[in-house]
């Protein structure tokens, strides 16, 4: 049997811009990529501490210690600059795995969103 668990998330990260004009997507800063264990294109949940909006979308790469957290495309009706989101991904895993799976999970500081 396979089950879904949290494989990456980044945890309280604050939006610096939403960008309606740009084809859908989260741009997330490389850097936070990286810790987080998340690639380009890979599908992720977002939850808004602000608005309670919870949505689905894919990962682009930001420029690496920028601190960017775009959300672009129809995403971007969901936050406004400034809100605080977690981001999460999920993987499939053998239920035996997934019992001492350890997914990486990052605490950036909200006000840079850089790694503390």
């Amino acid at each position: 049997m396979y089950i879904e668990v949290v494989k990456s998330k980044i945890h309280r990260v604050t939006v610096t811009e939403a960008n309606l004009n740009y084809i859908g997507s989260i741009t997330i800063d490389g850097a936070l990529m990286e810790a987080a264990n998340l690639i380009p294109n890979e599908k992720v949940s977002i939850v808004n501490n602000n608005n309670g909006e919870r949505f689905e979308t894919y990962v682009i790469k930001g420029e690496p210690g920028s601190g960017v957290i775009c959300l672009n495309g129809a995403a971007a009706r969901k936050v406004q600059p400034g809100d605080v989101v977690i981001i999460m991904s999920y993987a499939l895993m053998d239920f035996e795995e997934a019992k001492t799976f350890k997914p990486a999970v990052i605490f950036p500081d909200t006000a840079t969103n850089r790694l503390i």
